[in-house]
C-alpha cells in the first residue's frame, strides 16, 4: 500500500532555509541516503523516532523535524559493545548509574534526539533515581561516546559535540576505528587525542576508570 508523505506547508518553510545547501548543512552534510523522506523532513516527530525503531528496526536520530538514520556497521557495534562491557566491570561494585547502548534514545534538546553508541548516565541525573519510562526522555548523559563509522562526516560529529555539552554533558569520547584512537573532549574545544597503549579514563565523570585504549578495540581474541 502506497503511503501520501506529509509535505511541510508553504509557513513551515519560509525563512528556515535559503536552499537544499543550507538545509544539508544544518544536518551535518550528512550523506543523503541517511536522510528518511517518510514523514517529510521537517514534519518528523518523536513518534516517528520510536515507529521506525519499532516496526522497521531503524534507528534514526531526529534534528529539527528531520530524520536522519544512524550510521553503525557491525565493527563500530562491536567496539560499542566492549565500551559497554570495561564499563559495566568496572560499575560493577559501584552504585553510580545506568550505561545505555547503541540504541537508547534521548532528547538532549528541545527537537533533538540524538542516540549516543554508549552513554553513562548518573543517578543524580535520573528522576528519582529511576530510569524513565518514556522511550525518548528528557535527559543529557554525564559521559556520550561515539563510535565513528564511515559515513559519518567532519561537520555532523562537530555539530553534535556542541549538542552533547551545551545540553550538559560533561565529557564525550569520539572513538575512531580506523586510526584505534579516541579523542576525549571535555569541552567544545578542550580535547585530548590518546591511542595505543595510553590510558582513558573517566576523569571527573567516573572517577577511578581507567583502560588502554588498544583494550577497547579488542573485540575479538
Amino acid at each position: 500500500m502506497t503511503q501520501t508523505l506529509n509535505k511541510p506547508t508553504e509557513s513551515e518553510l519560509r525563512g528556515r532555509y535559503a536552499n537544499a545547501a543550507e538545509w544539508l548543512h544544518a544536518l551535518g552534510d550528512v550523506p543523503l541516503e541517511r536522510i528518511v523522506f517518510d514523514p517529510w523532513p521537517g514534519t518528523a516527530t518523536e513518534e516517528d523516532v520510536t515507529r521506525l525503531d519499532d516496526h522497521d528496526d531503524r534507528l534514526c536520530e531526529l534534528i529539527d523535524g528531520t530524520l536522519v538514520e544512524k550510521a553503525m556497521g557491525l565493527e563500530e557495534s562491536l567496539i560499542a559493545g566492549r565500551i559497554i562491557f570495561l564499563l559495566s566491570l568496572f560499575m560493577s561494585e559501584r552504585k553510580l548509574g545506568v550505561i545505555s547502548s547503541p540504541d537508547g534514545m534521548l532528547r538532549i534538546l528541545p527537537d533533538r534526539v540524538r542516540i549516543p553508541d554508549v552513554a553513562f548516565i548518573s543517578f543524580a541525573r535520573l528522576p528519582g533515581g529511576r530510569v524513565p519510562k518514556d522511550p525518548v526522555p528528557s535527559l543529557a548523559p554525564d559521559l556520550a561516546v561515539e563510535v565513528l563509522s564511515d559515513s559519518n562526516t567532519r561537520n555532523e560529529m562537530s555539530i553534535k559535540l556542541r549538542e552533547y555539552f551545551t545540553a550538559g554533558v560533561r565529557l564525550v569520547w569520539y572513538v575512531d576505528p580506523k586510526t584505534r584512537s579516541v579523542d576525549v573532549y571535555t569541552g567544545p574545544q578542550e580535547v585530548r587525542k590518546l591511542s595505543g597503549d595510553d590510558l582513558l579514563s573517566g576523569g571527573d565523570v567516573l572517577p577511578g576508570f581507567e583502560v588502554k585504549v588498544s583494550a577497547i578495540f579488542d573485540v575479538a581474541p
